[in-house]
């Protein structure tokens, strides 16, 4: 069967829990622009302001708002709806935080991940389930190799770990309810987990992240602060990790016994720079502004982390995109939108123009025909 992932999401329900958040609320405009009937299960917007209210999402699709950490709740919202698709991004995505309420962020990321496997598990309706963790999910060697889908998960503080936690628990309920080897026989589940870089783009207002804390500072005019100058991670455009999940979702409806698994999506390696030359980016594309290094006591961060995508590129046929030039072009090119009082109907046009842009440039590598028999 021939297919693009356009036309295999157009009409069908796709449930996505974190819709109110960066990533979601990109996510969620790209399936609406699909076509795709999209229901949204997060709690409110954790920022002010936030992607999702300057988008006015609410008036686009179904807009539910609720804990995944209720798990009554969140299986009746699959009962009710009875989606075909479930992306689940919501969690405690923040390392710091994770420090401050590492008890929130395990019952987050791990029991909320466990609600909605076990809501796919009670829906009939659910073909698609993809479980979205982080990069920090590996157990960091600090070494200048990518971390590859089969390396020994980990993490040093709270969040990783319970993302890493995440992963094993996606892996088991693989194995013990949605085996691969059974799809199609005992079951019509197909279950993966995707890891992704370090996202950038515009929207995001996320405490302690450096796109968000650069452009808050430089819309007042003041110093930027910056902690890890040194820190090196790959950094990649919001829409390239978002490509891949919507790709892969697409392959997993076709075939899941095929595509059932773990799956990175990280940027090439001339994206993987410090955070010293990102924020000289930012600055160079804003037009002004300084930094300085805060030297003070922090809890710990990793100071290397790389993604081997070999997995990806080659099964998939997913390659990213933009390099970091065009990343932080694109990025700050939406907050001076933003900031310069755009009213919200014509930011939503720039957000969705910005997304067919990109489907244009990856069409030829991600959006390719694929035969499955």
């Amino acid at each position: 069967m021939t297919f693009y992932p356009k036309e295999l999401y157009k009409n069908k329900k796709v449930l996505i829990t974190g819709h109110t958040g960066f990533k979601g609320s990109w996510l969620s405009t790209w399936l609406t622009e699909f076509g795709a009937d999209v229901i949204g299960y997060s709690l409110k917007p954790p920022t002010q302001p936030n992607l999702f209210e300057a988008l006015n999402l609410d008036e686009k699709l179904i807009h539910i708002i609720g804990d995944v950490r209720d798990k009554k709740n969140l299986i009746s919202i699959f009962e009710k709806y009875k989606p075909e698709f479930v992306f689940h991004l919501a969690a405690q995505p923040l390392v710091r935080f994770s420090y401050k309420e590492p008890k929130l962020t395990y019952e987050t990321n791990i029991m909320g991940t466990i609600n909605v496997l076990e809501a796919a598990r009670k829906t009939s309706s659910v073909k698609v389930c993809i479980i979205i963790t982080t990069d920090k999910c590996y157990e960091n060697k600090e070494w200048i190799y990518g971390y590859r889908e089969i390396d020994q998960l980990g993490g040093y503080d709270p969040y990783s770990s319970s993302k890493a936690c995440a992963e094993l628990i996606t892996s088991a309920y693989r194995n013990s309810f949605f085996n691969p080897k059974d799809y199609g026989k005992m079951h019509n589940v197909a279950l993966s987990s995707v890891r992704a870089g370090n996202v950038l783009g515009g929207g995001d207002w996320g405490e302690d992240r450096i796109i968000p804390d650069c452009v808050r500072t430089l819309s007042q005019n003041k110093t930027i602060s910056i902690r890890n100058p040194q820190a090196t991670r790959p950094w990649q455009y919001v829409l390239e990790p978002l490509s891949g999940y919507l790709l892969l979702g697409s392959l997993m409806y076709q075939d899941g016994k095929r595509y059932s698994s773990a799956w990175n999506f990280g940027p090439n390696d001339e994206n993987i720079i410090t955070v010293d030359e990102l924020v000289k980016l930012v600055i160079n594309n804003w037009g002004s502004g300084i930094y300085r290094v805060d030297n003070s006591n922090h809890p710990h961060e990793t100071g290397l982390l790389k993604l081997d995508i070999s997995k990806t590129c080659t099964l998939l046929g997913w390659n990213p995109i933009y390099n970091i030039y065009e990343t932080i072009e694109r990025t700050i090119n939406w907050y001076k939108y933003f900031y310069n009082g755009i009213e919200k109907e014509k930011l939503y046009k720039i957000t969705v123009s910005e997304i067919w842009n990109y489907v244009k440039h990856s069409n030829k590598k991600n959006y390719n025909k694929y035969e499955v028999n």
